[in-house]
């Protein structure tokens, strides 16, 4: 059985996710469970454990989800976020049918 996983230390987490708070968090539901889809943020507590970082070592240790969607409001961050995950595409780093989406949600609903 897969599961979903939103990463973000604020927004309310989906129906049928599994929250993560940081990147540790993530990591260990990257690396012990079969993942569908993987809804990421940039900004966290942590300044430096960030999104970002998060990319680089999922790229550097091969943990994917099937999709993987940024969800960052911070636009810079989560284009490069982004930007990172379609490099490591091109580059061979990181499987081609991983379908990634760059989809911006609001810190708050009204």
């Amino acid at each position: 059985m897969k599961i979903s996983v939103f990463m973000d230390d604020f927004r309310t987490c989906p129906i049928g996710y599994v929250l993560a708070e940081d990147i540790d968090e993530c990591i260990h539901l990257l690396r012990n469970f079969s993942i569908d889809h993987l809804s990421l943020d940039h900004d966290l507590v942590s300044k430096t454990r960030n999104g970002l970082l998060l990319v680089h070592m999922m790229v550097e240790q091969q943990l994917f989800a099937d999709r993987i969607t940024i969800h960052s409001a911070n636009s810079g961050a989560g284009k490069a976020m982004y930007m990172f995950l379609k490099q490591a595409q091109e580059d061979f780093k990181m499987p081609p049918m991983i379908k990634i989406i760059h989809r911006p949600l609001p810190l708050f609903t009204s």
